[in-house]
């Protein structure tokens, strides 16, 4: 399926985003279910016109924050805040909000159309002005042309647009997307990711996006909050978080890692020297860690370089034998395993080459400047 570009929204809709209403605060949230907590103690500012991605694996508790500024789960403990207006039980057709589903949620038994102009009914918009806003909000997803078929008749791609399209009919302040992309084949979502940014920027909506996929998180986002138990490890720009996690689960969450465990044997604040199974690390880009302490150290794979021959006795250099070299569009992915059985891969980009062969010795080594040392 060929891309085809979001259109430019018209320009009332777009000064509609720029106050600011699309401002959401979430201040000491908490949500008990049975007895455990999905959300606890959660502080969240998100500013009028922020893309905002909430990051992390199944039950970590983003759905259900998305839910609370929603207003289709009430928290237990904190308020949620929208422009500035506590929304206390609010119920969602109140709030300033819409929200794209995983599932879409079209309407089977009506057209396009009748889909995108649903939400108009409750919003009380005069009947002569519906047909205007249904054909603005179909240009901006460019699906005018499909305004009278029926969902069933319609690829997933364009049912993803129509539900974009009905959310955005109504103008909200916040548009929640509650991995809208999920059920999109790897292609057509990484296209939607980029027209969906697009459009976000044109429009200067907040856009509170919920994934567990990190590169969904890191293509369209302004900052990214990356959560765990219910509660949020480290929140930044994608930058900030791929190249300084704040922890081992976000090093490990963001990206690919090599993980060593170890002991500190030295070193002091920004600097850490730890023994490791195979070898050494010395890092330059540690935190204060007593010596004696137990470590976990993490290197990026586009960080280690793979020669063939023994590694010699240095610190950040460990011997291993070649298990396997595949491409991964424009770079390789070389997998070793070291005398310990600990497994180190690299990425190397296409053309630089491994000259050893599966099987051989090789060294593994890295910069002083790529492990990051962490607590156990």
């Amino acid at each position: 399926m060929t891309a085809t570009a979001l259109a430019a929204p018209p320009a009332d809709l777009v000064a509609a985003g720029d106050a600011d209403a699309g401002r959401v605060t979430l201040d000491g949230v908490s949500k008990l279910y049975g007895k455990s907590w999905a959300v606890k103690s959660l502080d969240l500012e998100i500013a009028a016109g922020e893309f905002i991605s909430l990051l992390g694996p199944s039950g970590c508790g983003k759905t259900t924050t998305l839910r609370m500024i929603g207003g289709f789960e009430l928290p237990d403990e904190g308020d949620v805040s929208i422009g500035g207006i506590a929304m206390g039980t609010t119920p969602p057709f109140r709030r300033p909000v819409n929200t794209v589903f995983q599932s879409y949620a079209l309407f089977p038994h009506m057209s396009v159309a009748k889909n995108v102009a649903y939400g108009l009914r409750y919003a009380k918009v005069p009947k002569a002005d519906v047909p205007t806003r249904v054909t603005e909000a179909l240009g901006m997803v460019r699906m005018q042309h499909l305004a009278s078929r029926m969902p069933a008749q319609l690829s997933g791609g364009q049912q993803q647009r129509i539900a974009l399209a009905r959310a955005l009919v109504n103008r909200p302040s916040v548009l929640l997307l509650d991995e809208p992309m999920s059920a999109l084949d790897r292609k057509l979502r990484e296209e939607m990711q980029i027209e969906l940014k697009l459009l976000q920027q044109q429009l200067h909506t907040t856009f509170v996006f919920v994934t567990h996929d990190q590169e969904e998180a890191m293509t369209m986002s302004d900052r990214i909050a990356v959560m765990s138990g219910g509660r949020i490890e480290q929140i930044g720009s994608p930058a900030d978080v791929y190249d300084h996690p704040a922890s081992a689960y976000v090093a490990g969450f963001i990206g690919q890692q090599n993980f060593f465990e170890g002991t500190v044997t030295g070193g002091d604040a920004g600097a850490a020297a730890v023994t490791i199974a195979d070898g050494s690390v010395r890092s330059t880009r540690s935190g204060a860690i007593a010596a004696g302490g137990a470590a976990t150290v993490a290197v990026r794979p586009e960080s280690v370089t793979v020669v063939e021959g023994a590694a010699p006795d240095e610190p950040n250099a460990v011997t291993a034998t070649l298990m396997s070299v595949s491409r991964l569009g424009s770079y390789l992915q070389v997998v070793t395993i070291t005398g310990s059985g600990q497994k180190v891969m690299a990425r190397v980009p296409w053309g630089v080459g491994v000259s050893a062969t599966i099987g051989t010795v090789v060294t593994c080594r890295w910069p002083a400047d790529a492990p990051l040392v962490y607590p156990a």
